[in-house]
């Protein structure tokens, strides 16, 4: 059982459980929701949403993900991050938690 973790908003959170799964913009835009792991989560929040008081962090469980997941790396950040190919589904979310940067 692997876990990995991705950033979001509290508002598209409470969407997700409404419509029974999670699509970030990037999905659409990319093809992919960004996601990462344990070890990189204080970096993302950092260089990424230190200008949000909205922020929360899903823990996802990969074996019960009902879409594909890829391991690649990012050139940009010298860094390999898992990349969801698909809406992620509201069951593969373990635990959700809340930051206040």
């Amino acid at each position: 059982m692997s876990t990995i973790f991705h950033i979001t908003t509290k508002a598209d959170w409470e969407s997700a459980k409404i419509n029974g799964f999670y699509v970030a913009p990037a999905l659409k835009e990319e093809g992919f929701i960004h996601c990462c792991h344990e070890n990189q989560v204080e970096d993302i929040l950092s260089k990424y949403y230190t200008d949000r008081k909205d922020i929360l962090c899903l823990r996802i469980e990969t074996d019960k993900l009902t879409c594909q997941y890829i391991f690649e790396w990012s050139p940009s950040l010298e860094q390999t991050f898992p990349h969801v190919y698909g809406p992620i589904n509201i069951d593969a979310v373990e635990s959700v938690i809340e930051y206040s940067l």
